[in-house]
């Protein structure tokens, strides 16, 4: 009889509907920068983790592309920068009259951008390149926008050149095309460059001190960031502009599954770091402290509360 009940209760676990996961779509950038094989690593965390979420990482023209997919309900969460999202909540510049339903998870990277030019364009300076061909980062990213603002701050006008990583670093190597702005991190220029750099030698543009005092004033939005020699092969230190790079969903995400999301990006300490080297060793919720620029999704405020770590008013959703 004991068997007998048994058997049956195995039959029914086998026979029980499977509990489904509940699917997000992720959106992240171009296959070809660096930040995707992050994102890809932060989705196989989220996978393997007990949260009861599955998610599938898309991808898109990054930042730009990622918020007005969010808008149409398209994507879950998605990259964004703290500057573009920053304007996107607040109605502001490319989002004039628009304001954007968008709450921050983490921020993962402060992300200086580069000027890369080939090193036999006989270009040596951002002003240099008035006029000259040059892509201004792939169409719908934050790069592409803030690298257009900086130019029309500094009164530089580039004839600027459109299409994805792929295509541009491809017509970079065939001579086809000077040069592109590519993100990269503090301590490593885009896996993208480096790809440019196996072949052709490159060159990074920095601004000059009175181009930095132009674009602090007239941007504070941004941050001047000096950066060490020894990011690539013969790259001498510079100065550039940077912002932060991190991950935001909307309000129709509820509290749990951000809650989720963010207890597993926070907790690991070592897949993100095999797949993003500017990551390892970094505190994730310090650097989201230091550099979200609107409210962090309740969601998050609530890992942040389970962990004693006090967050600023100004960085809390209004009630």
């Amino acid at each position: 009889m004991k068997r007998t009940i048994l058997a049956a209760l195995g039959a029914a676990v086998l026979c029980a509907p499977a509990v489904r996961a509940q699917d997000i779509l992720f959106g992240s950038t171009s296959a070809s920068s660096s930040h995707y094989g992050y994102i890809v690593a932060v989705g196989k965390l989220i996978n393997d983790s007990d949260s009861g979420l599955s998610a599938t990482v898309v991808e898109t023209g990054a930042a730009m592309d990622n918020i007005r997919r969010m808008e149409r309900g398209q994507i879950d969460l998605g990259i964004i920068t703290t500057n573009v999202v920053q304007h996107a909540v607040a109605g502001t510049k490319e989002f004039d009259g628009r304001p954007q339903d968008l709450q921050l998870l983490w921020v993962y990277a402060p992300s200086p951008q580069n000027v890369i030019v080939r090193a036999d364009a006989g270009i040596d300076s951002l002003a240099a390149l008035g006029g000259t061909r040059l892509n201004p980062g792939i169409k719908g990213s934050a790069t592409e926008t803030t690298t257009e603002a900086v130019f029309d701050v500094l009164g530089i006008a580039p004839d600027w050149v459109r299409g994805s990583t792929t295509d541009i670093v491809g017509a970079i190597k065939d001579n086809r095309l000077p040069g592109y702005v590519k993100s990269g991190t503090p301590k490593q220029l885009d896996s993208s460059t480096m790809d440019i750099a196996v072949s052709t030698r490159i060159k990074v543009l920095g601004l000059d001190e009175a181009q930095a005092r132009t674009v602090a004033e007239a941007m504070p939005d941004i941050s001047i960031v000096d950066i060490a020699a020894g990011v690539g092969e013969d790259i001498p230190a510079y100065k550039t502009w940077s912002f932060g790079v991190g991950i935001a969903a909307t309000s129709a995400m509820s509290d749990d599954t951000a809650y989720q999301i963010v207890k597993a990006v926070m907790e690991d300490k070592e897949v993100q770091a095999n797949a993003f080297s500017v990551v390892k060793g970094a505190d994730l919720a310090q650097m989201t402290l230091d550099y979200a620029t609107v409210p962090l999704h309740p969601g998050a405020l609530r890992w942040f509360a389970e962990q004693g770590i006090e967050v600023p008013e100004r960085l809390k959703p209004a009630m």
